[in-house]
Formats: structure tokens, C-alpha cells, sequence
């Protein structure tokens, strides 16, 4: 607060001068009035020699001094004191309304910037920032109390490098006598605290307050000060309202984040649920749905797609079952379906059901995916075989069929009990062209259905196996074998034979059996492993032999399931 001026007051007061002036003419006397350096500010400077002289003082400075020979004197000091007084009283109002509303102004612009911050961090820092730039502090710190941890965190420091963090969370004695004891003060005997090097040496004064929520005590802000003027009781005020608002911030910033946590952590095992409930119920399957998560579905949900449903299936596996213990079963099965699994998946197909010893997929994108699985698969499995000739173990053979067609999936059952079902002949039509593959004796075998939808320039190789007529169908269904699958070897001899075979096959479908048998012997010359040839060429020479069956068209009926 400046000075006050005597010289600014006779100014200022209008009717001094003429008072004084009347005063001196009625009491026939002369007055001088100077101020603090002892220029004369009114009246006859000859009385600064001569006269009496009667000092003003306010608080512990002199304003001005009274000169003059007459003994009442104090009257015209009464009426300069009681301005001065009234000045001062004046200046020290503004002063405090000043103050004030630079509190205010100092509360409200860090309420609006807590207003823009949601994590503790950022409240921390911003506490610090508005802490230090209100207070004349030199450095500071927040500290959280981590109730889960049973630790003191800081989350936020700021100014010169005042305290040790290193020590403070070894030797944590003072932070907790300050931190949670609730209260808020001053501290300007910090000599044990220097002691144990908590604070550099040139701290002269700590000044802290808590940071409370509604049941617990959170922390405190803790500012230091190098100067020689301690922190004062309205630096103290303040701080204690800084911490008010940042408790409030700092409280709703911690639900908030316990929320995000909670939410994050539902989340998580929601995903994890998801994640274990596609092993049972394969994504694509809900995904073809419409639906994102196996929470989504509802009972009667279903859609109907054009897919290639996939079948195989291991191979007298009763036989090879007789040898092994229920576990040794399992087992086997399972290790079995691991190395078929991924290949299915690798080719963007699913696995719908594991049947036992069989698989059933479906290839909701392209036949050719189904195909070339298939002869992943195949490939596969003479790797396995490799594996347990070594072993000594018997060779596994393992049959593929396939049919694509509409197939109907969706959610049945009840209330209490859902389950993913695929309803189709389609199904049904691939499961019995996978069993032809015994018939047959070739290990992948399609559908016509399926062959036409497979691009020319898919550089797969394919033999027409005729028709057949399965048990309980009214039409004769077109099989064909894909001979990419089999050994390099065995693949080019048979695709070398393919012109020869064709052509038995269609004298075979002409009743022309003598001239088919001929062709079928000279493929058999050539590759006398082709045991699908020797099917035919067996039928072949029954009928030539005995006739063929009554009205009898080229389709082969099969009498099984």
C-alpha cells in the first residue's frame, strides 16, 4: 500500500486550507505543516526554526509534522490526525476489497480449469500451477493416498527441485503426519525435516493443506519457500480453498475412474466369455447372423445362406479305436482334430460340429476354400502318418466329402436352452457323399453342385465318377473326385490316364461295358493303385456278366446310409 501524502490530503480536502487559514486568523497565530523530507506543504516556513513541532504518525512512519509557536497546537494535529486516519482507514478498505476480488478472481479461473480436466493428474498439476502463481511459493508437490496400494503417490510436482521424492516415499513419517492428518498450516521450524533430507537445505517455510472428500482424507498440497517472509495466514486461506475445489475434482475424477475401471474390466470379461463361447459356437456362425457377439442372438434367430458343407471322417476307426483305452481315444481325437482345425480356419471355413471322429465345416465364401482345406488337409494327414510309421503306430486314413447348396443357420430350442443349428439336405447330402468316399475308395469326393461353382482357372484337377442314387433320394446326385490331394506322383499318373478314363466311363453309362472294361484295364496298366477304377471295372464286368439291374441309367444305388 503507497504512502499517504499530507501534501495529497490538502489537496484532496477542499475546505482544509480555508479551515486553517481561519483558525490562524482567530487564534492570531501562525501554523507550518511540512512533510516526512521537511518541505513545507503550507504555512510560513520561518516557523520551521523556531516552533514547536508536533509529529503525525500512521503505522510506523511519520506523514507529516505541525509547527508553531501557539500552545494549541493540538487542535490543528487533532484535525490532521483525524484525516489521516480517515485516509489510511480508506486505503486499507480498498486494499482488502482488492484483495479480495483477486482471491475471487484467482478461485474462479481455477474452478474453470478444473472444469476442463477429468483424470487426477491433470487436477494435480493445474492445483500446483494456480497454487504457485497465487502463492509466492518456491516449489510443490500433491500427494494421493493409494488406498488399494496402502502407498503415497505423487502425481504431480512442480517448481525447483525442493524435495526429495526418492526419500519421501522411503521415509514416509512426515508426508503421513502432514498428508493425513486432515488439517491444514504452516510449518517454519523444518530443521528435523532438512535432517533427514526430505527438502534442500535453503527451504526456509512448508505451508500444506488436505485434500478431503466426503469420507476419507485424500492428500494434501505441500508448497515450499526459499524467501525469508514465512507463508501468512491469508496465503494459508487461500490455499485451503484451492484444496477445497481440488478435492471436489479430484473425488469426481477418482469415480470416474473407478467407473472406467469397473466398466473396463466388465468389458474385458465379457470379452473373454466371448472369447471362449466362439470355441463352442464359431463367430462366423453368429456373424452370418447379422449378430456381433453371442449376447446378440435371440431364439428364432436364422438366416439362409448358399454355403459348402464339409465332412471327414477317420477311417475304420472302430478298428483302430479296439486297440486304445477310452483316454487313449480321446487323445488320439483330439490331437487328430488340432492338426484339421486350423487348416479349415486357415481357408476361411468353420468347424460347425466335432462328431467323434468326424468333422463337419462350412465354407460360407467360395467352394474352392472347402476344396483347397480339403487337400490341406490331406497333405496333413501323410505328414501324421510319416510321424506314426516311426512310432509304429497304424496309418490313418481319413475321408473328405462335400456338397454346396442353401443351407438354413440359426438359433433353436427354448427359453432355457439355445443351440446353434444348421438345417439343410444340403447337410445331409454331404455327410452321404462323404461316405461314398469308402464306395469309392477315394479319400475327396464332391458334388457336381460343387464343381460348378469353382472357377475354371482354379487349376484343380477333377474326374466324374457318374451318378449315384442314394438311399431314400428320388434323384441321382453327379460324384466327383479331385485328385490334387493325392501324392505328386499319384496325381500325374492319374491325370495322365484322365482322357482314357473318361471315355470308359461314358461307354460304362452306355451299357457298353466290354469296350468300357478294356479302357478301365488299360488306366489299371498304367496305375494299378487307382482303386476307384477297380470299383468300376468290377461293375462293369457283373454287369457284362449278369446284366444289368432293370431299368438301370448309368447311376450306381447305393442300398446304405
Amino acid at each position: 500500500m503507497a504512502k499517504i501524502s499530507i501534501k495529497a490530503i490538502l489537496r484532496k480536502e477542499d475546505t482544509l486550507r480555508l479551515w486553517l487559514d481561519n483558525w490562524c486568523t482567530h487564534n492570531k497565530t501562525e501554523v507550518c505543516i511540512s512533510d516526512p523530507s521537511g518541505k513545507v506543504v503550507y504555512g510560513n516556513p520561518d516557523l520551521l526554526h523556531d516552533s514547536l513541532s508536533i509529529p503525525l504518525i500512521t503505522g510506523d512512519a511519520i506523514v507529516a509534522r505541525v509547527w508553531s509557536k501557539s500552545n494549541v497546537l493540538n487542535q490543528v494535529w487533532d484535525v490532521l490526525n483525524m484525516l489521516i486516519t480517515k485516509e489510511s482507514e480508506k486505503r486499507k478498505l480498498g486494499a482488502e476489497v482488492l484483495h479480495l476480488y483477486q482471491e475471487l478472481n484467482i478461485i474462479y479461473g481455477f474452478a474453470e480449469s478444473l472444469g476442463e480436466a477429468i483424470s487426477t493428474q491433470a487436477i494435480a498439476e493445474i492445483t500446483l500451477a494456480h497454487s504457485t502463481n497465487s502463492i509466492p511459493a518456491d516449489a510443490g508437490i500433491i500427494t494421493l493416498w493409494e488406498e488399494k496400494e496402502k502407498t503415497l503417490a505423487v502425481p504431480a510436482v512442480t517448481g525447483e527441485q525442493l524435495f526429495d521424492l526418492d526419500l519421501l516415499a522411503k521415509n514416509t513419517s512426515f508426508l503421513f503426519q502432514i498428508v493425513l492428518n486432515g488439517q491444514s498450516g504452516i510449518i517454519t521450524d523444518i530443521e528435523a525435516i532438512k535432517k533427514l533430507g526430505l527438502v534442500a537445505p535453503n527451504v526456509t517455510n512448508l505451508i500444506y493443506a488436505s485434500l478431503k472428500g466426503k469420507d476419507q482424507i485424500m492428500g494434501a498440497i505441500v508448497l515450499a519457500g526459499t524467501r525469508s517472509e514465512p507463508f501468512t495466514a491469508a496465503h494459508l486461506k487461500l490455499l485451503v480453498t484451492l484444496a477445497l475445489q481440488s478435492s471436489s475434482a479430484i473425488e469426481s475424477a477418482l469415480l470416474f475412474e473407478k467407473n472406467l475401471t469397473e466398466i473396463r474390466m466388465r468389458e474385458e470379461a465379457m470379452q473373454r466369455i466371448n472369447e471362449v463361447i466362439k470355441k463352442f459356437v464359431p463367430n462366423e456362425f453368429i456373424s452370418s447372423l447379422g449378430k456381433k457377439n453371442i449376447t446378440d442372438v435371440r431364439l428364432g434367430d436364422q438366416v439362409e445362406k448358399i454355403v459348402t458343407v464339409l465332412f471327414t471322417d477317420i477311417r475304420d476307426f472302430t478298428t483302430l479305436s479296439e486297440r486304445m483305452s477310452p483316454e487313449e481315444n480321446f487323445r488320439f481325437v483330439s490331437s487328430f482334430n488340432e492338426i484339421l482345425g486350423p487348416i479349415i480356419r486357415e481357408h476361411k471355413g468353420f468347424i460347425n460340429q466335432y462328431l467323434g471322429d468326424s468333422i463337419m465345416a462350412i465354407f460360407p465364401n467360395r467352394p474352392q476354400d472347402a476344396v483347397l482345406a480339403s487337400i490341406g488337409m490331406q497333405r496333413a494327414v501323410r505328414t501324421l502318418n510319416r510321424q506314426r510309421k516311426e512310432q509304429g503306430l497304424p496309418l490313418i486314413n481319413a475321408g473328405i466329402g462335400m456338397h454346396t447348396g442353401p443351407l438354413i443357420m440359426g438359433i433353436t430350442g427354448d427359453e432355457h436352452r439355445l443351440d446353434a443349428a444348421t438345417i439343410s439336405d444340403t447337410v445331409n447330402t454331404a455327410s452321404r457323399i462323404e461316405s461314398l468316399t469308402k464306395y469309392y475308395q477315394s479319400p475327396l469326393l464332391m458334388s457336381e453342385d460343387t464343381v460348378k461353382r469353382i472357377p475354371n482357372n482354379s487349376n484343380l484337377a477333377f474326374r466324374r465318377l457318374g451318378k449315384v442314387l442314394l438311399k431314400g433320394k428320388n434323384n441321382a446326385l453327379s460324384v466327383v473326385e479331385c485328385m490334387n490331394g493325392l501324392q505328386e506322383s499319384i496325381s500325374t499318373k492319374r491325370k495322365e490316364n484322365l482322357e482314357d478314363f473318361d471315355k470308359a466311363m461314358e461307354l460304362y453309362q452306355q451299357r457298353k461295358f466290354e469296350n468300357a472294361i478294356a479302357l478301365f484295364n488299360k488306366v489299371l496298366d498304367s496305375d494299378p493303385e487307382d482303386h476307384t477304377v477297380k470299383v468300376f471295372l468290377k461293375n462293369a464286368e457283373k454287369y457284362l456278366n449278369q446284366g444289368a439291374p432293370k431299368n438301370w441309367n448309368g447311376a450306381e444305388e447305393m442300398l446304405y446310409k
